[in-house]
């Protein structure tokens, strides 16, 4: 397995654990904030949506589908790619509200098809390939990026599932 197969195995769990996390969860669920200073279901799915759809779309020189495809309107915000949810504070984080998983589900589906697309045309010498971002020493490969995007999605998506369990108790995956 080469290891931009490796990363596209990855975000596809990702997706997965997604679609576990939130399929079947009412809209009060997925937006409540568990405590004041906690992140909802809803934020940490849009938002590692967001990190990823802003990331492929600077690596493929496309523009993101937030805008581009109208899903920043499905979530009721400005058609600002900027917007990804670093540096919100809890009062932004909690205005991100959802009146379904569905919105979430599909937003991060259509995300991780265009990264897949990507990834099928990326080589093992590309992911030694420095990118161009001076702001980091040392420079960047994309191997490091895409593995930073993979990192930054597994948390996300495992904090969502550990909320999942807190507010559906013991047992939910089986149920």
């Amino acid at each position: 397995m080469e290891g931009q197969e490796l990363i596209a195995d990855g975000l596809g769990r990702v997706n997965q654990l997604l679609h576990r996390a939130l399929t079947g969860v009412s809209a009060e669920t997925l937006n409540r904030m568990p405590t004041s200073h906690s992140n909802s279901m809803a934020w940490l799915a849009w938002h590692l949506t967001r990190i990823q759809d802003d990331h492929f779309a600077s690596l493929a020189g496309e523009p993101q589908l937030w805008t581009s495809e109208g899903w920043h309107e499905r979530f009721g915000m400005p058609a600002d790619d900027s917007i990804t949810g670093g540096g919100h504070s809890l009062e932004e984080a909690a205005a991100v509200q959802v009146d379904s998983a569905d919105v979430l589900l599909g937003y991060n589906d259509a995300v991780y098809e265009r990264s897949k697309r990507y990834l099928a045309g990326v080589t093992a010498d590309d992911l030694d390939r420095e990118l161009n971002e001076p702001q980091y020493t040392p420079l960047p490969t994309l191997g490091v990026r895409l593995v930073s995007i993979v990192s930054d999605n597994t948390q996300h998506a495992g904090q969502a599932m550990y909320l999942r369990g807190y507010f559906d108790g013991f047992g939910w995956q089986r149920r």
